[in-house]
Parts: structure tokens; C-alpha cells; sequence
């Protein structure tokens, strides 16, 4: 876990954030200057964190994404806990608040072991 797992369909998707304690999901699209430039930046906290399991889609692979998660930028970024969304951070991410949500949900999922 903590490396991103490319996913190429929604039953992935769902597969991801449905069954693992504590999952992130990004969503990017091809082209987007801000998806290529923040990816490098995010993935390190993500592999820092294994209690993450981590997935990374493209909008244009799997379109039905934007429905199923009310996305209408790229990237975003969500994280998910029991299959909730429990954080969203949409274009511009902010990476130090980032880290200290993760940080923080991580402490959580850890102690529900």
C-alpha cells in the first residue's frame, strides 16, 4: 500500500474505497499542467502513509467518475475512510494542510487497527 494503483474503471474505483479501511483516491485528466505538477507532490505523503491504499484514475478513462464523485475539476484529491468521503481538496491543493489531514486520519484509522 502507499503507491498508487492505477485504475481504469468505476468497479475499480469503487473496489478501492469500498472494502479498505482508509483509501485516496486522485483524479486527474490529460493535459492539466496542475494534475502533472501536484502528483509528484502528493505521492510521497501517500507512501509515507501506508494505511492509505491508494488509487489514481483519469477523467477521461472512466467518465462516469465525475458523476460518481461530483467532480467538475481536475485534480482532485479524496480521501475516504469505511467508504466515506471524509476529505476533499479539488485544483489548487495545498500541500502542508494536506499532510496534516492525512496525518491526522491516519492517527484515526491506526487506532481502529
Amino acid at each position: 500500500m502507499g503507491t498508487f494503483q492505477e485504475l481504469t474503471s468505476i468497479e475499480a474505483v469503487k473496489e478501492l474505497y469500498l472494502t479498505e479501511l482508509a483509501s485516496v483516491l486522485y483524479i486527474s485528466s490529460p493535459g492539466c499542467a496542475v494534475c502533472a505538477s501536484l502528483f509528484p507532490q502528493i505521492e510521497p505523503i501517500f507512501v509515507a502513509h501506508p494505511e492509505f491504499r491508494a488509487g489514481r484514475v483519469d477523467l477521461t478513462d472512466v467518465p462516469q467518475i465525475a458523476g460518481e464523485f461530483s467532480v467538475f475539476t481536475a485534480p482532485v484529491v479524496l480521501l475516504f475512510v469505511k467508504g466515506k468521503e471524509v476529505h476533499r481538496e479539488a485544483r489548487i491543493v495545498p500541500i502542508e494542510p494536506l499532510k496534516r489531514k492525512v496525518e491526522q486520519i491516519g492517527q484515526f484509522v491506526r487506532t481502529m487497527g
